[in-house]
């Protein structure tokens, strides 16, 4: 009876481990999972940038081969359309850091009449579905005449930035100690001094993320560069009109390529905050 009732007992607490290893266990999990979800689609791209298809669409694996990756600019205009994306994303990055961060100190440090509104009108372009946004700038370029190309993507394109750079240099300047800056100014620096060796590296992070976040939407978008591009042809449009005839496998090299430089970037930056944590400790 003994030896039945500690079997018994046994059983009972074994389930009950397992639920509570559950219960601690379970954000991890769905962290894991959602991760997994989300690198999937590039695992994908990854494995058929190495596929040889027999036809024109490379869906279905048919056997390794290493030519795409010989001969990126193998299709005609692809290596174009690219060169095209990176710059326009290079220059829209750089207008909108230049333009958001300026206009965060602002409204961040400064009040004035109209500060609500110009809160508001920052916010609209994050919360405007792009069509929208894409269908009135287009519209508006018409109207003043302006003929559709690399300009006009680049205006449009540092227009819907600037919202996300706004966002993040804000919250970062917002959160600065207004204290290290008397201090500097206590210690006779000058109001150019006090920026660029207290106020501007505190607020780099946030800086440095909004251009970031520009550089990576500017380099993606696709609705509103379709509207205002008129012939001029960029990355994201490129791969559009290739899906239709057949897509070639050098696009997954580039996606590739583009997804291993990003996790490169990410371990650098982690490496980087890590080392300054240790020097600081």
């Amino acid at each position: 009876m003994a030896v039945h009732g500690t079997t018994e007992a046994t059983a009972v607490r074994t389930p009950n481990r397992g639920l509570r290893w559950l219960r601690r266990n379970i954000i991890t999990i769905a962290g894991l999972c959602t991760l997994g979800y989300l690198i999937l689609p590039n695992i994908v791209v990854m494995v058929f940038s190495f596929n040889k298809p027999n036809g024109r669409f490379n869906y279905q694996w048919q056997r390794f081969s290493t030519d795409a990756w010989s001969d990126p600019c193998g299709v005609a205009d692809l290596c174009g359309s690219l060169g095209l994306s990176l710059q326009i994303a290079l220059w829209a990055t750089v207008g909108a850091t230049v333009l958001g961060t300026m206009i965060a100190f602002a409204l961040a440090r400064y009040r004035f009449r109209a500060r609500s509104g110009v809160n508001t009108l920052i916010f609209l372009p994050m919360a405007m579905p792009e069509v929208v946004m894409a269908a009135s700038l287009a519209t508006l370029f018409l109207n003043m005449g302006i003929q559709f190309g690399f300009w006009t993507i680049l205006i449009a394109h540092i227009m819907f930035c600037l919202s996300f750079v706004v966002t993040a240099v804000k919250a970062r300047v917002m959160s600065m100690d207004p204290r290290l800056e008397q201090a500097a100014q206590d210690l006779y620096a000058s109001p150019l001094q006090t920026f660029l060796r207290v106020t501007l590296p505190i607020a780099a992070p946030g800086i440095a993320a909004g251009a970031l976040l520009s550089f990576a939407l500017s380099f993606d978008d696709f609705i509103i560069t379709n509207f205002n591009a008129g012939s001029t042809v960029t990355f994201p449009m490129f791969v559009w009109g290739s899906a239709q005839r057949g897509t070639p496998v050098q696009i997954n090299v580039i996606g590739t390529a583009m997804f291993l430089v990003a996790v490169l970037c990410v371990v650098v930056g982690q490496l980087a905050g890590a080392r300054k944590r240790s020097k600081r400790s």
